[in-house]
């Protein structure tokens, strides 16, 4: 290809994007639904005022979504979303650059095909390439043989992979992720002795800043939960001013993570689906999957979530040979971009395209036939 390819990473709270051989993306966008009149300059943000996430503000209205779990829901809205990345984010001719796009390991397959179509009759792209996070999450750390924990902001994922290979019968979903737990967040912030009112006019950025700023994973919930000696108060000043006190808010917030029950879910936590998805991967290649095991996602970056999965793992594989490998890089938040924009850097890569011939020849459908 003659041109850099772009990578496009599709997630339910932010959209990232940036050019193939970059470290970090270009620019980092809001999901939300943008007016075509929108201009794109309010929506984005320059990456190297990473976190972005805890520093960008919501925008009025509308404050529609057009991803769902991951799964795009609003394909109009995508598409203006990706208008505004191409020429107002990137500064670059959507025909010019080929496309690496991912996809969330629990997509219907027609969500490739109808990418394929958009990208190729309405953006006119050259060529395409559409990934599954899990994967790149474990390219990204070097690795083609491993298993990704993806725990994000609208949806979590547990996704074997052998040699390249996804493993769509060893891939689970829990719909326990950031979202929802800035949600359960505020609703234990409510419950607590906090100034009510105060709490009660909290904004969604403002909820999310906290719960990044003072949450972490306990290694041991029950325990800390019935000794309040274990309690470690942190205060959180709001932008009005206002102070906040959390307690047990702070551990008990992303333990719907390991306990879904929590949230009224009857799935397990992300530890059994682990163990679970380890279990169907083939004999042939379980030990090597099990010593790569990686961690992705924003939902991920909770001090203290390595280690408890790392715990919680080998306990389930207590008596056993197995030994658990557990990766956590501290940019792991954006594992899965990072992946693509290594990924498709590579020489070896660049026959792995779709170009725009195949697709007229052949149409959308051969999206299944192409990625594996």
């Amino acid at each position: 290809m003659e041109k850099t390819a772009v990578i496009i990473d599709n997630g339910s709270s932010f959209t990232r994007a940036g050019f193939a051989g970059q470290k970090k993306p270009t620019f980092v966008l809001r999901t939300m639904s943008l007016h075509p009149s929108c201009p794109g300059a309010i929506w984005e943000t320059p990456c190297h005022l990473t976190p972005a996430e805890s520093r960008i503000g919501f925008a009025t209205e509308p404050r529609t979504y057009p991803l769902k779990h991951g799964v795009i829901v609003d394909w109009d809205s995508m598409e203006n979303l990706w208008s505004h990345l191409f020429f107002c984010g990137l500064k670059a001719l959507p025909e010019e650059h080929p496309v690496l796009m991912t996809d969330s390991p629990s997509c219907p397959t027609t969500n490739r095909e109808k990418v394929a179509e958009v990208l190729f009759e309405t953006f006119r792209v050259p060529a395409l390439h559409v990934s599954n996070t899990g994967f790149l999450s474990l390219c990204a750390y070097g690795r083609i043989t491993g298993l990704a924990v993806e725990a994000g902001a609208g949806v979590s994922h547990v996704t074997s992979v052998c040699l390249g290979q996804t493993w769509r019968e060893a891939t689970y979903r829990l719909d326990v992720a950031g979202c929802f737990l800035s949600n359960y967040l505020h609703n234990l912030l409510m419950k607590s002795s906090n100034v009510p009112p105060v709490l009660k006019a909290l904004k969604k950025t403002t909820v999310i800043q906290l719960k990044k700023q003072c949450c972490y994973v306990s290694m041991d919930y029950e325990g800390d939960l019935q000794d309040q000696a274990r309690h470690h108060p942190a205060g959180f000043r709001t932008p009005d001013g206002h102070w906040i006190t959390l307690h047990k808010e702070r551990f008990c917030c992303p333990e719907p993570l390991f306990q879904p029950k929590l949230l009224n879910q009857s799935s397990p936590g992300l530890h059994l689906l682990t163990f679970q998805s380890l279990q169907k991967v083939p004999d042939h290649c379980r030990r090597d999957v099990m010593g790569n095991v990686v961690l992705s996602g924003g939902s991920s970056m909770f001090p203290g979530f390595p280690e408890r999965m790392c715990l919680e793992l080998n306990a389930l594989f207590h008596g056993t040979d197995c030994q658990i490998k557990l990766l956590a890089t501290p940019e792991r938040g954006m594992a899965a971009w990072a992946g693509g924009s290594m990924t498709a850097s590579l020489n070896s890569f660049q026959h792995m395209w779709m170009g725009k011939g195949e697709y007229k020849e052949h149409g959308a459908e051969y999206v299944h036939t192409k990625f594996q």
